[in-house]
C-alpha cells in the first residue's frame, strides 16, 4: 500500500420486474435516487489504494445506503490518507469514526461539493487547484468501475440476494485487479 486510500461506491441494477415465479422483486435491492433518476438495485462500496489503484476491500449493500454509513468498514487502522468524493463530507465526525483511536487520526481529503465552490468568495484559483488534484487522484476508482462494468459486463445483477451477488462481486474485482496487474506490464510470464 502506498499512496494513500481512496473510497467510493456505485449502483449495479436489478431488475425491477415483478414478471418471475414468485411475481415479486429482490427483497434485499432497494431504489436510490441519483441526480434525476431512480436506479433500483445494491451498491457496491470498495476501497483501493490510492498508489497502484488496486481493489483492496469491498462491501455490498442495498442501493439506498448513504455511501457515508459504509465508510468505516472500509477503512484499516494504518491507512494514514483517505480520498472521497463530496458524499462522504464529515466521515470524519461519524461516532463509530470518532470512537476508533486509529481510525479518528486519518487525514480525509475530501472534495468539497461543486456548488459550494461555486458560492463561496474565498474560492480563487487555488482553491481549484487543490479540488483538482484530489479529483485526480480520486479517478482511480473509476477505472476500476469501468474494468467491472464495461469489460466484464456487470451492469446489472445475476443473483437475487446481495451475499450471491457480493461473492460474484468479489471475483469480478479480484479479477479486475489481475487484469489491471496485466495491462501495466508487471505480470511475469512463467
Amino acid at each position: 500500500m502506498h499512496g494513500g486510500t481512496i473510497i467510493d461506491a456505485t449502483i449495479i441494477k436489478a431488475p425491477s420486474s415483478t414478471k418471475n415465479v414468485s411475481g415479486k422483486r429482490d427483497p434485499e435491492m432497494h431504489q436510490t435516487k441519483k441526480g434525476n433518476e431512480w436506479h433500483y438495485g445494491m451498491k457496491a462500496h470498495i476501497r483501493v489504494d490510492a498508489g497502484s489503484g488496486y481493489v483492496h476491500s469491498l462491501t455490498a449493500t442495498p442501493a439506498n445506503v448513504h455511501d457515508i454509513t459504509e465508510a468505516s468498514k472500509l477503512l484499516r487502522d494504518d491507512d494514514e490518507l483517505v480520498y472521497g468524493y463530496s458524499g462522504y463530507l464529515g466521515v470524519e465526525k461519524r461516532p463509530d469514526i470518532v470512537n476508533a483511536a486509529k481510525k479518528s487520526r486519518i487525514d480525509y481529503s475530501i472534495n468539497r461539493r461543486p456548488g459550494a465552490m461555486r458560492r463561496s468568495p474565498m474560492s480563487n484559483r487555488w482553491d481549484r487547484h487543490i479540488e483538482s488534484r484530489k479529483s485526480s487522484v480520486r479517478s482511480k476508482v473509476e477505472h476500476v468501475f469501468r474494468i467491472v462494468k464495461r469489460q466484464f459486463g456487470f451492469t446489472e445483477v445475476v443473483y437475487r440476494g446481495i451475499k450471491k451477488n457480493l461473492s460474484r462481486l468479489f471475483a469480478l474485482f479480484a479479477s479486475a485487479n489481475a487484469y489491471m496487474l496485466g495491462k501495466s506490464c508487471r505480470m511475469v510470464i512463467l
